[in-house]
């Protein structure tokens, strides 16, 4: 298992081509083999390839504006883009549902994943400048993602912005983008708190916000690898509200526990996991796979009776039920035949990643201790 994992990342299959997503999981991947000198390799490269416009760009230089010393000391100051084949689509440009799934822009999702596996760097190697990086991206993305759409109105985010982060390239709102954008920023001023280091750009303001936008009537989703995410973000509160002393997210846990526990029941219940391997979306399933080992965790880590509330316990008792769920994913997707297919190899780089992070999870769910506590 380490050693699949150890060969994804910096060199994965795409030569050259960087994808924001997968080198999130990649860094955290290389941390949890203890591999610190390849996870700051990839760091580098991410940063000077998606801080940075595209080749086929008639703009040069960061994505910030920035003159290339200070580009160099706050290299996400612009955002990071998606890393897509395609150039983002011009201004004026009719929009094509289905080639805006290849066009280059920036993603907040895949922001947010970026800042997690900065800070989980920063408290895993005390580098500074990478939780720093991190604040800077996250209060960036607050500010160019969110937007009131009238007077009085409850502030929004849009999905996708163009890679100066200048317009909206997808005005609707991701289903799950506000819980990220919480979930991550606590993180950092816990993270800030712990080590002694500087909370500057606040993140104050963005955590109301986000909060604010939250909607637990609407967190529920039949998406394997949104599932995953819910059982992440519930997994990461706990631990940072131990870390914090605090419980006040507990109502936000067991609202996300609830939606993560009816959608892993769908899936469950439906043929999708039963189809053949040439009909699914591997990246997707293992997302749950890791939400799942996320679960785990959650059922050994939090107390039979203490400050969670019972549904949270109930809940925790009944996802415990489907751990045979995360071993069907992983075996199927382990089996070279299934990696032979043709759904596999459309998205390997993804899917490769994917799959070591649900092998080894521990430095992507497990947010250790910060420097200095």
């Amino acid at each position: 298992m380490a050693a699949f994992a150890k060969r994804t990342g910096v060199d994965a299959p795409g030569g050259g081509r960087r994808y924001l997503w997968t080198d999130a999981f990649a860094v955290c991947n290389f941390l949890a083999l203890q591999d610190a000198a390849q996870a700051l390799r990839l760091i580098d490269r991410v940063h000077h390839t998606l801080g940075r416009h595209r080749p086929d760009d008639a703009r040069r230089g960061w994505l910030s504006g920035l003159q290339e010393a200070e580009g160099e000391a706050q290299p996400t100051r612009g955002g990071l883009r998606i890393g897509k084949p395609l150039p983002e689509r011009a201004p004026g440009e009719a929009p094509d549902d289905r080639l805006e799934w290849e066009r280059d822009g920036q993603y907040f999702h895949y922001l947010t994943k970026w800042m997690h596996a900065l800070d989980q760097a920063s408290r895993v190697l005390a580098r500074p400048e990478l939780h720093r990086w991190a604040r800077e991206l996250a209060a960036r993305a607050s500010e160019a993602f969110t937007y009131v759409p009238a007077p009085g109105a409850p502030r929004r985010m849009y999905w996708k912005m163009s890679v100066d982060l200048s317009r909206p390239l997808v005005a609707s709102m991701g289903q799950h983008d506000p819980l990220d954008g919480l979930v991550t920023a606590v993180q950092l001023d816990v993270t800030a708190a712990h080590a002694g280091w500087p909370t500057e750009p606040r993140l104050d303001r963005a955590v109301a916000e986000f909060a604010a936008m939250i909607d637990p009537r609407q967190l529920g989703t039949s998406d394997p690898l949104g599932i995953g995410g819910l059982l992440v973000d519930a997994h990461r509160l706990v631990q940072l509200g131990r870390q914090r002393g605090l419980t006040r997210q507990q109502a936000l846990v067991e609202e996300i526990l609830a939606a993560a526990l009816a959608g892993v029941e769908h899936v469950a219940r439906g043929a999708v996991l039963h189809a053949r391997a040439d009909q699914r979306l591997a990246f997707r399933e293992l997302g749950l796979a890791i939400g799942l080992a996320a679960a785990e965790r959650l059922v050994r880590e939090v107390p039979a009776a203490g400050p969670a509330g019972a549904a949270t316990r109930e809940v925790l008792r009944r996802l415990a039920r489907h751990g045979a769920l995360r071993e069907s994913i992983e075996r199927c997707w382990l089996e070279p035949d299934a990696r032979a297919s043709d759904a596999w190899l459309a998205h390997q780089d993804i899917n490769d990643v994917m799959l070591a992070t649900a092998l080894v999870p521990e430095g992507f769910l497990v947010v250790g201790p910060a420097p200095g506590s």
